[in-house]
């Protein structure tokens, strides 16, 4: 599906003109608001998956609408529709411009500055997709074969490709008329292995804004490797131990532990709501000063990076923390302008039938100067996470407990038997001031992450150096 210019495809497709969404927007902007924007939304989702050897579902789903919304003071008006004409986008216009009526003497709201450079991060030649049917049902037959392939326990293989091509419009009355075309695709493998009465199981995956050639060069394969390792790896793991420890962890994936005891308290709407463990803490020293930590939409080809955000704003490289102070929040439009703080295009959105907030793209610290080797030779007794499952993060305190889905015991500086069943637990900010040691190995994860917050959710990346946090609580089931 080939959409070279956006707006030229929503105007034709709609029937709609320049001079009639100005028009909208007039409309919305009546009595005392101060912003208003129209974005639009048209969307292809495809998915096939694999169980027990055979493709069993394959979907095709399309979807379109447009979203209205009306900044009045700190009030917020949305509505929306899933038919898209001048006469619902008026209708939807007076609806969020009754919403968001403000009667009171707030104060209007400033403009804020931000980001201005375009970007260009994922002009694809093939769109994924665009890809036949018969190539998808293939390429999860080869990664079957390549997870059974690698021991006789692997019993079954659970396989999910799923490709979506997103084109995005946003129009409003401080002059945007932006539009991006969003190729994504992601692929993930489970693979059971049994062992007697032995169970366990092991996942991996990846993908991005990628063409859907960048996984059949071997890097499907790899993945149902990678999952079935991890499987056969936990047949052999034992009760992790329990207590505070030393807990290293590994590069990419882990990362999500970042991201959400972490990541999300540097919001800027949690902060100007004053929720989070991090307000009014702006220059001050809140992590180890081993600690660089950034957000950074502008990777190109990253399953976290936009061209620009879902207000139209361009996406940026904002630096979080400092080594170790810190330098800022993640902003939308409209905490940006009550903060009196910058745009740094981190307003996203699921959908046209969402409001847009303050979210993540790509989060990660960046690396220090330590070789992985010596940290793990700096351990006599801890543990070494190397992935994770799902997890738990109160904003307000920073509290978290995250469950590792691969770890091992470190004994006298070197990696022991996996264990199963470790939970880390701890407190953001805490957590923040116990590294000691940073490596130089950053990596990014493989593409697979999907951030949750207040029922929306949005592809995000995550990545990380080895680490080393000392005195961290780690659950478990030995004494």
């Amino acid at each position: 599906m080939d959409v070279t210019d956006p707006r030229r495809f929503f105007l034709e497709r709609f029937g709609l003109s320049a001079a009639a969404l100005d028009s909208v927007l007039g409309t919305a902007l009546e009595r005392r608001a101060d912003h208003a924007e129209c974005f639009f939304e048209f969307r292809v989702n495809q998915t096939a998956s694999l169980e027990e050897g055979v493709v069993k579902k394959a979907t095709r789903n399309v979807s379109q609408g447009v979203g209205v919304r009306v900044l009045a003071g700190t009030r917020t008006g949305y509505a929306y529709s899933d038919e898209v004409s001048l006469e619902r986008l008026e209708i939807a216009a007076r609806t969020a411009r009754f919403i968001a009526d403000e009667r009171s003497d707030n104060p209007s709201l400033p403009v804020p500055s931000g980001p201005r450079a375009p970007h260009d991060l994922y002009a694809l030649a093939e769109p994924p997709i665009d890809t036949p049917l018969t190539d998808e049902i293939a390429l999860l037959q080869r990664l079957d074969a390549a997870a059974r392939a690698a021991d006789p326990a692997i019993t079954n293989v659970l396989a999910g490709l799923g490709i979506e091509h997103r084109v995005v419009l946003v129009v409003n009355s401080a002059g945007v008329f932006v539009g991006d075309v969003r190729p994504l695709i992601h692929l993930s493998v489970t693979c059971i292995a049994e062992r007697g009465t032995n169970r366990q199981q092991g996942t991996y995956g990846g993908g991005g804004r990628l063409p859907f050639s960048a996984l059949t060069d071997g890097r499907a394969e790899r993945f149902a490797r990678e999952a079935a390792r991890q499987a056969l790896t936990n047949l052999d793991a034992i009760d992790a131990p329990a207590g505070t420890m030393t807990v290293v962890l590994g590069p990419g994936w882990p990362g999500i532990l970042l991201h959400e005891a972490i990541g999300h308290g540097l919001e800027g709407d949690f902060n100007r709501k004053r929720l989070s463990a991090f307000t009014d803490r702006i220059g001050t020293r809140v992590a180890s000063e081993l600690c660089t930590v950034v957000d950074d939409g502008t990777i190109p080809l990253r399953r976290g990076s936009l061209n620009v955000d879902d207000e139209g704003t361009p996406t940026s490289r904002t630096i979080l923390i400092e080594k170790g102070i810190l330098r800022g929040y993640l902003q939308d439009r409209l905490n940006a302008s009550l903060m009196g703080m910058p745009l740094t295009g981190n307003g996203r959105r699921e959908s046209f039938a969402h409001m847009p907030m303050p979210r993540m793209t790509n989060t990660f610290m960046l690396a220090g100067e330590d070789a992985p080797e010596d940290i793990l030779r700096s351990v006599d007794r801890g543990l070494y996470a190397v992935s994770f499952g799902g997890g738990q993060v109160d904003i307000t305190s920073g509290k978290f407990v995250f469950s590792a889905s691969e770890a091992y015991l470190i004994e006298g500086g070197k990696l022991g038997r996996p264990v199963k069943g470790a939970t880390l637990i701890g407190n953001g900010p805490d957590v923040l001031q116990r590294i000691s040691r940073v490596g130089g190995d950053l990596q990014l994860d493989e593409g697979i992450g999907t951030c949750g917050k207040d029922g929306q959710s949005v592809p995000v990346g995550v990545g990380l150096p080895t680490v080393r946090i000392d005195g961290l609580t780690v659950g478990g089931t030995q004494a």
